[in-house]
């Protein structure tokens, strides 16, 4: 577990932040820019020091201001990324790795230079300097020289965000295996949703210095504090399911979610994968009979459970399909011609298309 209450307060900008989050797993600080994200992790890491407060990992205390703790940087066992890669110049990628080794001295070996080479593909790179590497390449040896100083806790403070989309979707699977074979805790910071939604385990929310929510990402994917800040184009419910079917040849699969199945657009992930899924409200469309004749994919039946006007003139359909929640997003015009109410039957119909991009495979349960 970790657990950071911690108040800091300068001159236009005050933090209050506080959450309490179990690891191993990735922990998001998401909002946006000037949220104070990046303040947080600076004072978990030692780097920034609060007025008043206190962080814990699991049983060991790592401030406690009114106890008089504060254990030095040096000391704490954290790994940090940064937004630039931060690699010694003049040494190879083999060289920057063995620094991140030399740092670890007596520390308990978490991951070895050889598995840390595996896990990052690096080495067909262990020969070049930083200036021959991409961006995306630069960020992966940031990570493995992270991993090797043989933390017990990761921070990444938008690691992907000064590179391309390309390169992006380059590193991000290398992140998922991170969290997925290795037991390190990692605190990532973004403003990215969709980075949020592949791959963190557990959501802490931030606006204006202050936690808004905090929580699993299904959950948070339903709360007004953050479809305020993703914007009407990225409101949507995340669900989660298993794979049972899978067919390559068309890039599609169905996914068990609640008592229903999901055609998706998916493609090499194994049947049995866990799968993350978001579906933007945007792209759902309602039915009040069944209909006949259409390219959609997907009609579940549902009930209405919730209305409520968005900040833009639309409406919010928060709808039960078999168990799981969905939202739709309609005008005020296709209320009033529907005339829906809370607990009217009606179809919710879905794309298999419409969810391209946004299913992801988790790592497995306990």
């Amino acid at each position: 577990m970790l657990q950071v209450s911690v108040l800091r307060t300068r001159p236009g900008f005050s933090l209050e932040g506080s959450f309490a989050a179990p690891t191993p797993g990735i922990i998001a600080l998401f909002g946006r820019s000037g949220s104070g994200k990046t303040t947080l992790i600076n004072i978990i890491s030692g780097l920034s020091v609060a007025d008043a407060g206190d962080i814990r990992l699991d049983e060991e205390v790592l401030t406690d201001t009114r106890a008089g703790v504060a254990v030095p940087v040096e000391r704490r066992r954290i790994g940090y990324v940064f937004q630039d890669a931060r690699l010694f110049p003049h040494l190879s990628v083999a060289g920057n790795l063995r620094y991140g080794e030399k740092r670890s001295r007596a520390a308990p070996q978490i991951t070895g230079f050889e598995e840390v080479v595996a896990l990052l593909g690096l080495a067909q790179l262990l020969q070049r300097r930083p200036r021959e590497l991409s961006g995306g390449e630069r960020q992966r040896v940031a990570l493995g020289r992270a991993l090797l100083s043989q933390p017990r806790l990761l921070l990444l403070d938008e690691p992907l965000a000064s590179i391309d989309v390309a390169r992006r979707e380059e590193v991000l699977p290398y992140l998922e295996a991170l969290r997925d074979q290795l037991a390190i805790p990692m605190v990532y910071v973004s403003h990215q949703f969709e980075e949020v939604l592949r791959l963190a385990t557990h959501v802490v929310l931030l606006e204006a210095g202050k936690v808004l929510a905090q929580g699993a990402v299904n959950e948070l994917s339903l709360r007004p504090e953050l479809q305020s800040i993703v914007g009407p184009d990225l409101v949507g419910a995340v669900l989660e399911g298993v794979v049972t079917r899978l067919d390559p040849a068309t890039g599609s699969a169905d996914l068990a979610v609640g008592r229903g199945t999901l055609q998706v657009s998916l493609r090499d992930v194994p049947v049995g994968s866990r799968v993350r899924l978001q579906l933007l409200a945007r792209d759902v469309i309602l039915a009040t009979q069944p209909v006949q004749g259409l390219s959609v994919r997907n009609a579940l039946a549902s009930t209405v459970t919730a209305l409520s006007n968005d900040d833009y003139g639309a409406v919010l359909v928060r709808l039960d399909v078999g168990g799981e929640t969905v939202l739709a997003r309609i005008t005020q015009n296709a209320l009033r011609a529907l005339n829906l109410r809370p607990g009217d039957a009606v179809w919710t119909l879905v794309k298999a298309v419409s969810t391209r991009g946004h299913a992801f495979r988790l790592a497995s349960g306990p």
